[in-house]
């Protein structure tokens, strides 16, 4: 369950991308926000599974089944890559953005 503190930071965070982004567009640095969705990582999924008392598969295929592209959760690799590709020459007109890699998990939930 996320708190009001944990949501607040969160949204503190994406407005300073934004403001960040246009202070430093004059000097061509770009300043960008990754937002990971559900990530199958080991501490995630053993902490829900404790809270509840039920075993990590339980939770893994509930998140999985959140999730409307591919039905799994993201990876840190997946995180990486849209890094990546923010810090590449690809991205070098892609400022202020705050980029979800959530498998579609932002749109389905609104």
């Amino acid at each position: 369950r996320q708190t009001i503190t944990y949501k607040t930071s969160k949204g503190a965070v994406n407005t300073m991308t934004q403001h960040m982004a246009l202070e430093n567009a004059p000097y061509g640095v770009r300043v960008n926000a990754i937002l990971p969705g559900l990530m199958d990582t080991p501490m995630a999924i053993e902490r829900r599974a404790r809270e509840r008392g039920v075993e990590r598969k339980i939770i893994r295929d509930e998140r999985n089944a959140q999730v409307p592209l591919l039905g799994q959760m993201g990876t840190a690799m997946d995180v990486a890559n849209a890094a990546l590709f923010l810090a590449s020459d690809e991205a070098r007109y892609v400022t202020g953005v705050l980029l979800p890699v959530d498998g579609g998990l932002l749109v389905k939930v609104g």
